[in-house]
């Protein structure tokens, strides 16, 4: 439903509030080197806000060389010093909370109210999460568990970590990037996406102005293929992050190869919803609404296969098409707007193919198109129900990345569980029913790293997130994210004062 809404308010002065450059290394911003300029371009009008000179390879090599300075201070904080400047990033970040989502819906014509709402509170509260996280790095207990040695582990920071975000979630992406690491006592250079670097430069800028020391933080924003390879491949980066697509996921690992450095990937998704005869139907349709089309479908965790069972089947889709048609399009930065553009005009052409290649052995039920008027400047797409394609078809195995349901029906409990199963990926699933039995069977079954019961979405700081299959390895957010920014070292020491020690028997003398 367009929903052209009252005027709205001034957009983030990008021009303005970025005007040194797109860089952020040891502590200033700066302009790229490499000698070409990239356009942010507003989604929801077309119109060009915020041009940039790209990094170069020079560029990632100065911000690596401020991140290795900075290691040996940052990494010989102490734990408690480390918590107290990340409190104070905290109170930063809120502090400008406007500022955030506003430029968070500026570069992404994500709704102003889900910026506020859902972007910038839950990229706060993941500061403030390892802010106390960080005094909890704890190792195994000494013990002597040679009878002669006491062993003891400790978790160490692995140095200078490069990490790559996407442009879907840039400002809570950039956040899952950065604070386990430096809470652990690493240093980072990021590079976000070229399309949205808005949010990252502003964190970067709050974690100075926070007293957090430079070097800390560094952004660089170019290429994938000039500034993000660079930087996976560096020698002096120690370990390397990344979110995005499988495809790309692939290459990060390759490259990564070369140097044998750690590599933490959170890929793609196709997250099955799986409704069972017994389950809340008005819950399930809300839910479904609600988990498909959040961030205007641009969400690796999305709902985008649901699995009905039969006798609830044409029921889900009829209302569940009806609720989406009710969803109001219109301007980001406007009141009573709940779905803003995709990205790009070139994502929702990609969108736009997945759905029209479908329509050969598939039912567009409702949306499946981009909407006139209005809108027709910005990267609009009307959420979108299919019913009927193929298991192995294109729109349920492969990521479209936009605001399209695929709906299917199933018979049997096994066939359900099955189906959900069938897919490359396995980053998030649902399981809907009043049967406990029914959804903890889902729960031990699906092959995902997150299953929701009875919801589709919500996430929080105290928990994990990451997948299985090709959905990448390890963990975002939560103490378990430590073990992908730590390493282990077992200390051992010997309790005999002994110069010969009974073992050395085996390599001279007898017993």
């Amino acid at each position: 439903m367009q929903h052209p809404g009252p005027a709205a308010p001034e957009r983030f002065p990008a021009r303005e509030r970025c005007a040194d450059g797109a860089q952020f290394v040891a502590g200033r911003p700066a302009r790229g080197t490499s000698g070409r300029t990239h356009t942010v371009v507003d989604p929801a009008t077309g119109e060009d806000v915020y041009a940039y000179e790209l990094a170069g390879a020079d560029d990632v090599d100065a911000a690596v060389a401020a991140a290795r300075e900075a290691f040996g201070t940052w990494a010989g904080a102490t734990p408690g010093e480390r918590s107290d400047a990340m409190h104070r990033f905290a109170a930063v970040v809120a502090e400008r909370a406007e500022d955030f989502a506003r430029a968070e819906s500026l570069q992404c014509g994500k709704p102003l109210k889900l910026s506020r709402e859902f972007d910038v509170p839950g990229s706060i509260d993941n500061i403030a999460f390892f802010a106390g996280a960080a005094r909890h790095l704890t190792g195994q207990s000494a013990g002597e568990y040679s009878g002669d040695h006491t062993s003891c582990v400790r978790r160490e920071p692995i140095g200078v970590v490069g990490s790559v975000a996407p442009w879907n979630y840039p400002l809570q992406m950039a956040a899952w990037k950065i604070l386990p690491a430096i809470a652990a006592g690493n240093t980072v250079v990021l590079k976000p996406a070229e399309s949205t670097p808005l949010t990252s430069l502003l964190l970067a800028r709050a974690a100075t102005d926070a007293g957090i020391p430079d070097g800390v933080v560094n952004i660089v924003t170019g290429t994938g293929p000039e500034a993000g390879e660079h930087l996976v491949g560096h020698p002096d980066v120690a370990m390397t992050s990344f979110t995005g697509s499988t495809a790309v996921g692939r290459r990060v690992a390759a490259v990564a190869a070369g140097t044998v450095k750690r590599v933490h990937l959170e890929l793609g998704g196709k997250a099955p919803f799986v409704v069972f005869d017994d389950a809340d139907l008005d819950a399930a349709v809300n839910g479904a609404v609600a988990g498909a089309l959040i961030n205007t479908g641009q969400d690796c965790t999305a709902a985008t296969r649901a699995y009905v069972q039969r006798p609830l089947y044409e029921a889900f889709v009829e209302r569940t098409a009806a609720l989406m048609e009710t969803v109001r399009l219109g301007d980001p930065f406007a009141a009573g707007t709940d779905l803003g553009p995709l990205v790009s005009h070139a994502q929702r052409d990609r969108v736009a193919g997945f759905v029209d290649r479908a329509r050969a052995h598939a039912r567009v039920v409702t949306g499946g198109r981009a909407p006139g008027g209005e809108l027709a400047a910005g990267a609009y797409y009307l959420p979108t129900l299919i019913t009927g394609a193929p298991q192995d078809s294109e729109v349920v195995q492969a990521e479209i990345f936009g605001p399209v349901l695929v709906v299917l029906p199933f018979g049997t409990d096994d066939e359900g569980i099955a189906l959900a199963n069938d897919t490359p990926y396995g980053l998030a699933a649902s399981a809907w029913s009043r049967d406990v039995y029914r959804t903890g069977r889902a729960a031990r079954e699906i092959r995902a790293g997150c299953v929701w019961i009875n919801d589709h979405i919500p996430i929080v700081s105290e928990m994990p997130h990451g997948g299985y299959k090709a959905s990448g390895s390890g963990k975002d957010m939560s103490a378990y994210s430590f073990e992908e920014y730590t390493q282990l070292k077992h200390v051992m020491s010997d309790n005999t004062a002994k110069a010969r020690k009974d073992w050395h028997r085996t390599v001279f003398g007898d017993r």
